[in-house]
């Protein structure tokens, strides 16, 4: 047993970044100015979009988005339920319908077939989630999408260096939304990115992001803007600071040697998983993709594994080992269970997953012993069962 815990996740942060963050805090501007500037330049740069948006949570990304693009009432929006509930929460706060689609049980992404099942005439979008860090089949889905005359939304809060047939995720040509958690693979603390290829999607964005307004704080200082401002419809406070730009900055740096690590660690997850048979782990795409892998996760079945998976977590944080539930079925949640009945079997994979899912410790700054450790205290927890 480990003498010391071992998170589920721990953000990985080096002298260079509390150097920038320092120098935020001398420079004497701390919200939004020259490092958030900077910050969406080098995103955007990375994507290969003309437009990135930092905000101050994915979460707003989407509520800006759904407003920008006018989904609302009388709209559906087809989504998995497997996820956090985050992007279903702005659908419904939108007041249009979120309409849940089905999963593939072993690959955990979006179901294609399940959305074209579920979609209607009222369908107005579709958010497919880049799960774990692997994508989406983005080619199908934009497919059914405009069929439908739908817009296809990408949620790549797992996604932030993800690739789909060669093409990095943000560069497909569809609004995109990434999140920047203190638990994702580049983190600004809490924080986020919109990028799109529209310049007029981009300008309503910007306007939504501060109040409403016109102009910025720091277009206003920095003397780029004209003098005064105006509004034209009700915005928020949705503009990221330049303390987590900061930060944000020295981790777009880092980003591909710590998610080539976190690559590192998943190969050795597979190569020692393979030889512990009670455990099931999500296959992998089948068409040419990088995963960026935000999680490693594996499914814990009773019958297999001789334990339920909530028995499984406790076993293991007992012996100093933390895991992740990502996620619960978002159908299955009280509110929308009571408000958006389904009926039993429709989003069958989804329930199956939901019900045995478990992320193990995966972050930069492990160790190859502690995979190790993970999988002998794996391999004892389920021996019962053999």
């Amino acid at each position: 047993m480990r003498r010391e815990f071992l998170p589920f996740t721990r953000p990985s942060v080096t002298d260079a970044e509390l150097s920038e963050v320092a120098d935020a805090l001398r420079s004497g501007w701390i919200t939004s100015g020259p490092r958030v500037e900077a910050f969406q330049k080098a995103f955007a740069e990375y994507i290969g979009v003309p437009h990135a948006l930092a905000v101050t949570s994915a979460t707003a990304g989407f509520h800006m988005l759904t407003l920008a693009l006018e989904i609302g009432p009388g709209d559906e929006v087809v989504t998995p339920s497997f996820t956090w509930p985050s992007a279903v929460n702005m659908i419904e706060a939108a007041g249009a319908t979120p309409v849940f689609a089905d999963v593939d049980r072993h690959t955990l992404q979006l179901d294609p077939g399940s959305v074209r099942d579920v979609m209607t005439q009222r369908t107005r979008a579709v958010i497919p989630v880049h799960f774990a860090g692997q994508p989406a089949d983005l080619d199908s889905l934009r497919a059914l999408a405009t069929e439908r005359n739908a817009i296809l939304i990408e949620d790549a809060a797992h996604a932030v260096g993800t690739e789909y047939r060669g093409q990095i995720i943000g560069s497909h040509g569809n609004p995109a939304v990434f999140s920047f958690h203190a638990i994702k693979n580049l983190t600004t603390g809490e924080g986020g990115m919109i990028t799109t290829s529209s310049a007029s999607l981009a300008e309503r964005l910007v306007s939504l992001r501060f109040h409403g307004v016109n102009t910025d704080a720091w277009r206003r200082y920095a003397g780029s803007a004209r003098a005064g401002y105006d509004l034209f419809e009700p915005g928020f406070k949705y503009n990221l600071t330049d303390i987590q730009a900061a930060l944000g900055i020295v981790q777009l740096r880092r980003l591909e040697s710590m998610n080539s690590r976190r690559t590192e660690l998943a190969a050795l997850y597979d190569h020692l998983l393979a030889e512990v048979p009670e455990i099931e782990r999500p296959a992998r795409v089948s068409y040419p993709s990088r995963s960026a892998w935000h999680l490693y996760q594996i499914l814990v079945d009773r019958d297999r594994a001789g334990l339920t998976r909530d028995d499984f977590r406790e076993e293991l944080k007992r012996r100093n080992l933390g895991t992740g539930l990502h996620f619960l079925a978002v159908h299955e949640l009280t509110y929308y269970r009571e408000k958006y009945p389904s009926p039993p079997g429709r989003l069958e994979n989804t329930e199956y997953i939901a019900r045995r899912i478990v992320s193990l410790p995966l972050f930069p700054d492990m160790t190859e012993d502690d995979v190790r450790q993970v999988v002998d205290e794996i391999r004892d927890v389920v021996r019962p069962g053999r």
